[in-house]
């Protein structure tokens, strides 16, 4: 049944009432007309738009995590309109202007008073949409580290290797540089080891490979290296570069 219909419908059963209702025939067909149409607004979204929102969400490869906020939001924008449009068809089209003047002016006032959470809310947007990290991913930003648990709009949660958890404004994240290691499937280490002036350079970088070679979680291809990189006031610093095949495993090949 369409919203039309039970519009019709609800109007036919107010006539029938008429001799009981009285005055109040009018208030009821309105109030009537209203409730049906939000509740066609509501099956309409559970029937047709959830399905169509699902095959989008499909084609764009988004998981769960991403796709709850934004049916969230496109609930609410569906209930918005129908509920508009519920007021409109009910009659009630005085109130409706003085519900738009109302609420633009607590728009306006909201918008000054939560500036902070407006913008964590569009940089929440960018990051669903430009991925830059996704939950379970490591990420480094500005001194501080760990793994993603949770993303909001609002609200980025981080699990440091400390097991401290860390809530992070969005707008902090959009913000800043942030370093994603695992976004590839491999990742390349670089470490320092300091020897004294005397010793072996040659024999020293064979010995720093050899003991590369030998770990399960270092890659042979490419082949680990050591480079000369430091002439320090007591030691000579061989910078060896290795790559590992589980970026989340970095900490423990360190």
């Amino acid at each position: 049944m369409s919203a039309a219909d039970g519009a019709v419908g609800a109007v036919a059963v107010a006539g029938t009432l008429e001799p009981y209702l009285g005055p109040l025939t009018d208030v009821v067909v309105d109030a009537a007309i209203f409730l049906v149409v939000v509740a066609a607004t509501y099956v309409i979204y559970k029937s047709v738009i959830t399905s169509i929102l699902r095959r989008v969400f499909d084609r764009q490869g988004l998981d769960e995590h991403a796709r709850r906020p934004l049916q969230k939001i496109a609930a609410f924008l569906v209930l918005f309109a129908g509920v508009t449009v519920a007021f409109g068809a009910a009659g009630y089209q005085g109130f409706l202007r003085s519900l738009a003047t109302i609420a633009a002016a607590a728009t306006l006032a909201i918008g000054f008073a939560l500036q902070d959470v407006i913008k964590n809310f569009v940089a929440g947007v960018f990051i669903y949409t430009d991925r830059p990290f996704r939950i379970g991913d490591w990420i480094e930003w500005d001194g501080n580290s760990g793994v993603v648990e949770d993303i909001s709009f609002r609200v980025t949660r981080v699990r440091t290797f400390d097991n401290e958890l860390l809530t992070v404004p969005n707008a902090v994240l959009t913000g800043d540089v942030v370093k994603n290691p695992v976004a590839k499937k491999t990742l390349r280490l670089k470490f320092v080891f300091g020897i004294d002036y005397e010793d072996d350079v040659e024999k020293a970088s064979e010995i720093i490979v050899e003991e590369a070679e030998r770990s399960d979680d270092i890659l042979d291809d490419p082949a680990p290296s050591v480079r000369l990189t430091e002439l320090a006031d007591s030691y000579v610093g061989l910078q060896s570069r290795i790559w590992i095949e589980d970026p989340s495993r970095a900490d423990f090949v360190k």
